[in-house]
Parts: structure tokens; C-alpha cells; sequence
């Protein structure tokens, strides 16, 4: 029969008589055959089975072999041997190989036609031993498919006891060989299944024998966690995390965490790889597991990990989203990245780019569930923004692009974030290097945020950009000194010259930080600029001093060019970089600062009883303006009475610039900060507020003036007059009071219009009188009313364009009051202005707008063309000159200016480690798109009018440097090491990434030497806050 069988498959018979043949083939197998026809015919048909020339003949085999075993079972027993099966396993068959998947499909089919036969225990116990060694020999997964079909129907060829826990931690190793090299999606679905089916096997070996669970698990942790670079576990893996039962998470997770035998390194690459399989299609809860091991390692305080891990994977997470079967796990893990990631922005901004273009994709991709899944992203960018805020340049295009869709209330923000967040008030992070990225296109370097440190680096940007203190600054001469000044001149010329994107200024921070400043702890901007104004202006005169104190030796240049520092002057140094008329320097023993910044002021106050005048002169370096009671609110913490009434010349409260400062009050907890709330009147403007400043204000009651003359406490009137111009006009708008009777800490929100160009009354100086009459005091006024009127009562100008125009007519005119004093109206042009954002005194973030001023001159600037170009087209002015006014520019005059290619890039956006080109426009509408977000210091520039020379000329005192200096020897030097070093950094990072080393110390951290103790408040719900107080418990002491 074999004979005849073998013939017809290598006949040339058509297939129907062949299969006519096979079936009398098939049916003589119930007649009695011979020992020996029988042993001929199953070898034939396993012959045919396993090397079958095509599908024909291995049918053909086995059908055959199927009728001939079950009516003569015996034999077939006696031809199954456990002897044969083992050759089979070990040595193949024929050409066909051990490995190749027919051998345990024909073993398969063999074991069905003798399961009822007592041999078949002898080949079991064969196939228990030959399994565990196949998967030990690393399977394909069509092999590895097979046999789990094999051992799903027959369990008895599963190893036991010790050999099944081997068995299963092979397994799973095995699974991690699993490569999927195929682009087809019919290849890529079968590559799926066979993976399915093998986990399946693992499920049931774990339900069988739940001893077996915890050694694989400990198997899948060891695979993933291994640092050896030239081993990528598969994402296969994530097939197993379905079977796992979910209530083993806390405990597994918990053991993982709290092992210390898990180093940092193979916990990050663990976590990697757990989360590299959300991409894995059909993986169900790998999103929870990951979740759970990111909340277990902030439970213990891993932060050097997770940040890690974040900053690596956090786009990749992102990239899920577009594949809408991994999708919701891929949104469940980056929102709780993103929102426990609260000490930095980093994360967040790495998928800012990417937003935009989702959101498209989302809105037309036409799914039923992308309607759904796009507002749950939104609601989550929503919050990012929040917890974030003060980057307009980043999210202007998102929020247009999300404009239509509900937007999630503050109060829901803010649970989320406080329920999402890590041991919020912990500073466990270890030292770490900041992601380097190429310089921005604008040229300028950031400065890195050094944990809370953005009060400083908005401050530093804002004196770098004020052009010709930066260049004075980097004139001087200061080699080998070790002063501020040199510090501040090294900072400054690592600005201008580093290669870096952005520049720690650790060593300034060092010497410049007050002294009760606390480390890692958010401050107040104003005081700190005027810490450092007073900081160099002191070092300065003490400088002056002692070279006074030293003989006087022979100069080889005009020793009336000596600089204040008793070096030679950087305009006698570097002569070639002044014009003629600069050159020759007049010292009137002024410091720098006070050349620069430095202005003088007169209180003069008046007994209404006597008319009595007492006038004292003061020197200022910035004016700090209050908001008038009218502007903000009924209940704002500015007192009611105009007798109380502060005007704070340039010594700003340590408690957040408080307009009224309680010493020794207690940090109030942010649950307590109230908002003062935004009036629907006109918006003030900045000359509003100066105007306010300098209105006569009535001292009444308690704060009666005790006049000499009457010797009685009398009413009086208490006015202020600028008598000296800066050159740099620095304003800071008190936004952050304290309110005694609630005892809360508010923030002002109103919006303040931010002109472009500005005029400032200035009075001649005036005798100073003890006592005068009423007929010669340039303070006469009709009546106590309307001076009280004029001080309280301040209303926002209103004024129609021409006639806001008009007040800029002629302002270089003196205009003479009553005959007695004159008043100049000094025109400045808007420099930087360093905007807060944020609801809080205590917390928030600094970031700076600055202006490309080039030249000596502010007036090349397009708008400060078209003011001067009014002003010297009229003849007489009409403005009272005691009042400060603004250019209003028309909005098509505006718009042709915000559009043209130079307005476009005329104005810089520094916000820390980020530099971008940013517009006049963002600047004055920044409070109408994030209220938050409010300005705080202004930096004007003073500006001489064509062909005049402006409070004592400046420009021949040699202030006004016409370039930049070319660079000292000893700055040269330290820059060019330093940018040697960085390249030297730039390469190391490249080899590391390039042999993917693993490092538990490569993440973001701001800290640097500041991370000594719990980090402040730079985070996103606001504050230019002092005191950076410790007591709060608050989701807004974040540091950014």
C-alpha cells in the first residue's frame, strides 16, 4: 500500500484522480494490514507531512497517517516512540530543522490520535524537558506560536514545580527577542497573534500555578531594567501587563520602589521601556502600571528619576496620540507627566510645537471618539498653560487654535494640579545639566533659571538691553579687580559674546543677592534692582574715596577724563569708539549710577494755615507709582484717607513691594490671596500713574504737619517735583499691597496701558525756604478743595488723538510758571519692561521685554521718528507742563509699525533660558490675552531733540558710548574658555547619548548651588514676592 501510495504522488496523474486513489487508500485502512505495511505507511506519511513538496502531498500525508493510526493504534504506538519524538526535538527531520515550526505541528497532531494510549506519558515527559530547552534557546515567534498551541492543548508537556518557574522566566526572556522587522500590515498582524498566543500561554501557566507569577514578574523587571547597551528588550512585553492581576500593582510597586538594590539607572531604563510600550496595539493597563511606578517613585522621593524619564519619553508619549488604538493610554500617561512635572515648564514646551497640529489632525479626522478625546486634551493644555503662564510667544497659536472649545474654570485647574503634583514641597533633586538646545535666532543668550531666580535674570536682561549703560559697563577698565562692577562687566560680556543658548550666572547671583534674601526663594524684582543699583553705586563712591586719599600722579591723558573708579576712563581708553565732541569727559563726582539712573526730586510741603514752605531735595533711582483707591477697589488695602496716602520714592517694601508694609506679618497661605478686582473704567496709563505720584496730596488728621511757624500740627499740602531727569527712567508699579484688616495679600490686576513714548514734567531747581508767603511759592493753589480734589480723585486720560498729540508739541520749550519756575518736558522712549505673571506676591514668574535700541541716539527708533517729527512741526505747546503725557499713536499709524519688518524684530521677549523676537503689540495687549500677566518695571530712555543736549549734556559728559567696545583681554579670555568648555560639553553628550550609557544625573535642574533648601515660588500662580516667605502649602510654590 505504501508502494502504491508513493507512486501516485510522484505520478502525473491530474489532482482529482489522485484524490480518487487517496480515498481507497484512506478506506482500506479499516482491513487488517501487516506489522510491517503499517510501520512503511506512517513513515511514508511523515515523510510527506514534513517535506511534502506542497500543500497536496503533506494533505495527502496526513490524512492518511490519521485513518491508518486510529484503526491500528498499537502500531502507530510502537512508531510514535518517545525515542523518535526526542530525535525529532533535537535533530529534525530529514533537511528540515529542529527549530522549524512543522516538527511541533506534526508532534501536535500526533499526540491527538494516542492521547488515550499509555505511551503518551513517556513522550510528556519528553516534551517537558525539551520545551523548557527550546525556549532557553530563544524561539522565533512562529516557533514560540506553535508550541504554545501545543502546550495549551496539552498540559501535561508543561514543566513542573521548579522547572515551571524556569520555564515561565525563560518564556518571558524569550518574549523580549521578539523583533518585528515587517511593514506590511498583514505580516505585522500575524506578528501580533503569535505574540498574543504566547502570553496567552503565560496567563494560563500563572492561573494554574500562581507560584509562577511573582519569579516572571521579577524576570520582566530584570529584562527591562538591564543597562546593557547593546541589548533593547521588545516592546512584546506589554502584551504580558494585561494578565497581570491589577491589585497586585500597590504591592509589586512598592517592592520595586523601596528595593535598594535597584539603582537609579535601572529604574530609569525600566521605566523607559514601560512606557516605550504604549505603543504596543492591543497591551491593555500598561497605562495604569506606568502611572503606578511614576506615583511609587515620587512616594519615594525619586525626582532625579522622574524627571529623567520625562523630559526623555514625554514626547514620544505625545507622538501616541496621533494612532487613535494607543491614543487614550498615551493621554493618560503625558497628562499625568505633564501635570506631576511642576517645577519646570521644560516638559510641557517640548510638546508645545506639536499641539497645533493635533488639534487640526483631531478636528479632522473624522472619528467618532476624536470629538470626545479632543476636549480632554484641551482641557489638559488648558491647565499646562495655566500652571505656566507668562510664554505668550509659545501659546498665542495654541490658544487661537483652541479658542471655540470650554476651557476648564480655575477652581478645577487648580485640583487638578494640587492632586496631581510630586512631594510638592520636596528639593530632593541632585545636580543635573540643563538640555542644551542651539542659540535662539534673535542672537541674544538666556539666562538659566538657578531655582527661583527668574527676579534676577528679567532684572539683568533689562540693565543689558538699556544700551548705553551696557556699553559704558563693558568699557571700563576693571582688570584684576574683584568688585561688583567686574562681576556685573563679566555677566555682561558673556551676554553679548558666549556660544551658549543660555549662560548661569551662578558667580553674579553669589554677590548680588541681598542678604535676606532667602536661598531657592522668590523675591521681589524691584528690590532686588535697587539692591544692586545701591550695591554698585556705594562701591563706586567708596572707590572715589580712597583713590582721593592717594598722591596725585601725572596722567599721560586729561586727568579730568578719570573715571570714577579711579581707573582711566573707557572714553579715553577707547577713543576710537567716541565722537570728538564725547571724548573729553567733565567729572562732577558722580557715581555711574547716578549719571545713569539717578535723579533728583523736591518735597515741598506747604502749612495751609501760614502758607509756610518747607522744600527738601532728594535723589531717587526709580519711582515706585501707587494705584490711586478710585482704580482699584473699595477694599483695596490702600488706606482711605488721604492723610495715609504713601508715595514711595525709590525704597520699595521688603514685604512684595507693598504699597503699605506690615513689618513682621506673617506669610499669609495662598488660600488666603485675594484679587483686587479689575475696574470697567478706561484703563489707567503709566502717565496716569506718574501723574498720581506728583499730584499734591492733603496731610490731614492723624498725619497733620507740625508747622514751626504756627507751632501746631496744621493741615498742609505735600507735593513732589522732579528737579533732575535720569537718563534712565526706571518705574515700578506697585501691584502687591497688604490689606491690615482682612489680612490678606492682594495683587492688582488692572491693566495699565504702556506708552511707547512718554514726557516728564521737569522743574528748575528752587531756593530751599523755611518759610514763604503764598504769592511767591510756586505751589499756590485756589483752595484746600480742589487741591484735595486734584490729589484723590485722578481720572484716566481720556483725551482725543489730537489733542494727546498736542502735548507733545515743542515739549524741549521751558515754559515759565508765574515767573518763578520753570518746567521742561523731557521726552523718554520705552527701553524693557519686566512683566509678573501670576495671582500672588509670594509666587509667579519674571520674564522681560527689551527693546534694540542701537546707537546713541533713541530716536532711530520708527515711532520716536514720527514723535519727533510732531513735536518739531509745532510751534507752542498746550500741555500743562506739570503733567506727564504720553504719544498716543492712531491704529493705522500703530499697525503700520507692528507690521513693518523692523517693529517686527525691534523688540525682544527674554523669559530665563528662552530669548525670542516678540513686538510693541505683545507687549501692550500681554494683560488682555493672560491677565495674569501684568507689567511691573518699566525702563524708559531719555531722549535729546535734535541739536540740544538735554540736562547738563550728557553726551559731552561721555555717557553716551556711539558702538560697542571691542572687548577687553581678560573678558576675551574667559569667554573664549568657557566656550571651549561648552563645545568639550557638547561633544561629551553626544558620545554619551551615542553609547546610550545610562546616567541617573542627566536631567533639567534649575537649582544649581541653590538647592539646599525647598525651592520657592517662581511657579505659576504669580508673585514678585519679597519675602519668598517658607510657610506656604500650596500647589503655587513651584519653581520655574
Amino acid at each position: 500500500m505504501d508502494k502504491i501510495l508513493e507512486g501516485l504522488v510522484s505520478s502525473d496523474h491530474s489532482v482529482p484522480v489522485k484524490r480518487a486513489i487517496v480515498k481507497k487508500v484512506v478506506e482500506a485502512a479499516e482491513k487488517e494490514v501487516t506489522e510491517e505495511q503499517c510501520q512503511s505507511l506512517f513513515a511514508l506519511t511523515t515523510r510527506l507531512i514534513l517535506l511534502g513538496e506542497d500543500a497536496f502531498q503533506r494533505q495527502i500525508g496526513l490524512q492518511v497517517l490519521e485513518a491508518y493510526a486510529r484503526y491500528h493504534r498499537p502500531e502507530f504506538e510502537r512508531f510514535l516512540s518517545k525515542d523518535f519524538v526526542l530525535s525529532l526535538l533535537q535533530q529534525g527531520y530529514g533537511h528540515l530543522d529542529r527549530k522549524d515550526p512543522a516538527i511541533i505541528d506534526y508532534i501536535h497532531c500526533c499526540l491527538r490520535l494516542l492521547i488515550s494510549c499509555p505511551s503518551v506519558l513517556e513522550i510528556f515527559s519528553v516534551i517537558q524537558v525539551e520545551v523548557l530547552r527550546m525556549v532557553c534557546e530563544r524561539p522565533e515567534p512562529a516557533l514560540c506560536a506553535r508550541l504554545n498551541t501545543l502546550l495549551s492543548d496539552f498540559v501535561q508537556c508543561i514543566p513542573r514545580d521548579k522547572s515551571g518557574v524556569l520555564f515561565c522566566q525563560q518564556l518571558v526572556r524569550t518574549i523580549s527577542y521578539f523583533h518585528c522587522f515587517a511593514s506590511q500590515e498583514r505580516e505585522l498582524r500575524e506578528y501580533v497573534g503569535q505574540v498574543t498566543k504566547v502570553s496567552t500561554l503565560l496567563q494560563n501557566i500563572w492561573k494554574a500555578d500562581p507560584a509562577t507569577l511573582l519569579p516572571s514578574l521579577q524576570e520582566v523587571f530584570a529584562i527591562i531594567s538591564s543597562t546593557d547597551p547593546s541589548f533593547d528588550p521588545s516592546i512584546a512585553l506589554a502584551s504580558l501587563v494585561q494578565h497581570i492581576p491589577v491589585q497586585m500593582i500597590t504591592v509589586l510597586i512598592k517592592s520595586l520602589t523601596t528595593d535598594q538594590n535597584v539603582k537609579d539607572a535601572s529604574m530609569t531604563k525600566a521605566l523607559c521601556r514601560m512606557i516605550n510600550w504604549l505603543s504596543w496595539p492591543l497591551a491593555q493597563h500598561v497605562d495604569t502600571w506606568v502611572i503606578a511606578l511614576l506615583k511609587g517613585l515620587a512616594a519615594v522621593q525619586k525626582f532625579t528619576i522622574l524627571i529623567d524619564v520625562t523630559l526623555l519619553k514625554i514626547e514620544l508619549v505625545f507622538s501616541r496620540l496621533w494612532y487613535p488604538i494607543v491614543r487614550q493610554g498615551a493621554l493618560t500617561v503625558l497628562s499625568h507627566m505633564l501635570l506631576s512635572f511642576q517645577h519646570s515648564p521644560e516638559a510641557f514646551h517640548l510638546v508645545v510645537p506639536h499641539v497645533v497640529h493635533l488639534v487640526q489632525s483631531l478636528r479632522t479626522d473624522g472619528l467618532s471618539t476624536s470629538k470626545a478625546f479632543l476636549l480632554q486634551f484641551t482641557e489638559l493644555i488648558h491647565c499646562m498653560m495655566y500652571q505656566y503662564s507668562g510664554f505668550p510667544d509659545l501659546y498665542d497659536h495654541i490658544i487661537e487654535a483652541i479658542k471655540d472649545l470650554p476651557k476648564p474654570g480655575e477652581e478645577k485647574i487648580k485640583l487638578v494640579l494640587n492632586q496631581s503634583a510630586w512631594t510638592s514641597q520636596s528639593n530632593s533633586f541632585a545636580s543635573g545639566l540643563l538640555r542644551q538646545v542651539g542659540k535662539s535666532e534673535t542672537g541674544k543668550t538666556g539666562l538659566v533659571n538657578l531655582g527661583n531666580t527668574c527676579y534676577m535674570n528679567s532684572i539683568i536682561q533689562t540693565l543689558f538691553m538699556a544700551t548705553d549703560f551696557r556699553r559704558h559697563v563693558l568699557s571700563l577698565h576693571l582688570n584684576g579687580s574683584n568688585t561688583l562692577m567686574k562681576k556685573l562687566q563679566l555677566l555682561f560680556a558673556f551676554l553679548a559674546h558666549t556660544q551658549r543658548a543660555a549662560y548661569a550666572p551662578r558667580n553674579f547671583l553669589e554677590v548680588s543677592r541681598p542678604p535676606w534674601f532667602n536661598v531657592g526663594s522668590q523675591q521681589d524684582c524691584s528690590e532686588y534692582l535697587r539692591f544692586l543699583l545701591d550695591r554698585l553705586h556705594e562701591e563706586e563712591k567708596t572707590l572715589q574715596v580712597l583713590e582721593s586719599a592717594k598722591p596725585k600722579v601725572a596722567s599721560p591723558v586729561d586727568t579730568g577724563n578719570k573715571d570714577s573708579t579711579g581707573q582711566t576712563s573707557p572714553e579715553d581708553a577707547e577713543e576710537s569708539s567716541l565722537s570728538p565732541a564725547e571724548a573729553k569727559p567733565v567729572s562732577d563726582g558722580r557715581t555711574m549710577i547716578e549719571r545713569m539712573f539717578g535723579g533728583n526730586l523736591i518735597t515741598g510741603i506747604r502749612c495751609m494755615q501760614c502758607n509756610c514752605i518747607s522744600e527738601k531735595e532728594e535723589p531717587f533711582t526709580d519711582l515706585s507709582l501707587a494705584f490711586c483707591p478710585s482704580a482699584t477697589s473699595q477694599d483695596s488695602s490702600q488706606p482711605e484717607g488721604p492723610s495715609e496716602e504713601p508715595k514711595v520714592l525709590c525704597q520699595g517694601s521688603v514685604n512684595g513691594g507693598s504699597e503699605t508694609p506690615e513689618p513682621g506679618t506673617a506669610k499669609t497661605p495662598a488660600s488666603n490671596v485675594n484679587l483686587v478686582p479689575v475696574t470697567n473704567g478706561p484703563p489707567l496709563s503709566v502717565p496716569d500713574l506718574v501723574n498720581y505720584f506728583l499730584a499734591p496730596e492733603i496731610l490731614d488728621e492723624e498725619n497733620a504737619y507740625f508747622c514751626e511757624k504756627c507751632s501746631s500740627l496744621q493741615r498742609a499740602e505735600r507735593t513732589m517735583k522732579l528737579v533732575s531727569a535720569p537718563e534712565y527712567l526706571i518705574l515700578t508699579l506697585l501691584r502687591f499691597s497688604y490689606d491690615a484688616k482682612c489680612h490678606v495679600r492682594r495683587k492688582i490686576l488692572d491693566n495699565v496701558t504702556i506708552p511707547p513714548l512718554m514726557r516728564l514734567p521737569v522743574h528748575s531747581a528752587s531756593m530751599h525756604t523755611q518759610c514763604s508767603s503764598s504769592t511767591s511759592s510756586p505751589l499756590q493753589v485756589d483752595s484746600p478743595e480742589s487741591s484735595e480734589n486734584l490729589a484723590k480723585k485722578l481720572k484716566p486720560s481720556q483725551k482725543d488723538e489730537e489733542e494727546e498729540e498736542k502735548e507733545w508739541i515743542d515739549g524741549a520749550e521751558l515754559i515759565n510758571r508765574g515767573g518763578e519756575m520753570s518746567v521742561q518736558s523731557v521726552p523718554y522712549v520705552l527701553s524693557s519692561v519686566v512683566m509678573h505673571s501670576g495671582i500672588s506676591s509670594e509666587s509667579g514668574h519674571y520674564y522681560s521685554y527689551g527693546r534694540n535700541i542701537n546707537g546713541a541716539d533713541g530716536t532711530q527708533h520708527p515711532a520716536n521718528h514720527l514723535a519727533l517729527k510732531e513735536d518739531s512741526g509745532n510751534g507752542q505747546a498746550e500741555c500743562s507742563p506739570s503733567t506727564c503725557s504720553a504719544l498716543s499713536i492712531s491704529p493705522e499709524r500703530g499697525d503700520a509699525l507692528s507690521n513693518s519688518g523692523q517693529e517686527a524684530r525691534d523688540w525682544l521677549l527674554f523669559n530665563d533660558s528662552r530669548v525670542t523676537f516678540s513686538s510693541f503689540q505683545s507687549v501692550q495687549n500681554i494683560t488682555n490675552r493672560f491677565p495674569k500677566d501684568t507689567a511691573y518695571v518699566l525702563m524708559y530712555r531719555k531722549q535729546d531733540l535734535p541739536g540740544q543736549s538735554v540736562n547738563g549734556g550728557l553726551m559731552a559728559n561721555g555717557m553716551r558710548v556711539s558702538a560697542e567696545p571691542p572687548l577687553q583681554k581678560e573678558l576675551l579670555d574667559a569667554i573664549i574658555k568657557d566656550n571651549k568648555l561648552y563645545l568639550q560639553e557638547q561633544e561629551l553628550n553626544a558620545r554619551t547619548q551615542a553609547l546610550q550609557a545610562p546616567s541617573s544625573s542627566c536631567s533639567f535642574r534649575p537649582n544649581g548651588s541653590d538647592d539646599n533648601n525647598p525651592p520657592g515660588s517662581c511657579g505659576p500662580s504669580g508673585g514678585g514676592g519679597g519675602g519668598g516667605g517658607g510657610g506656604f502649602n500650596t500647589i503655587s510654590r513651584l519653581v520655574f
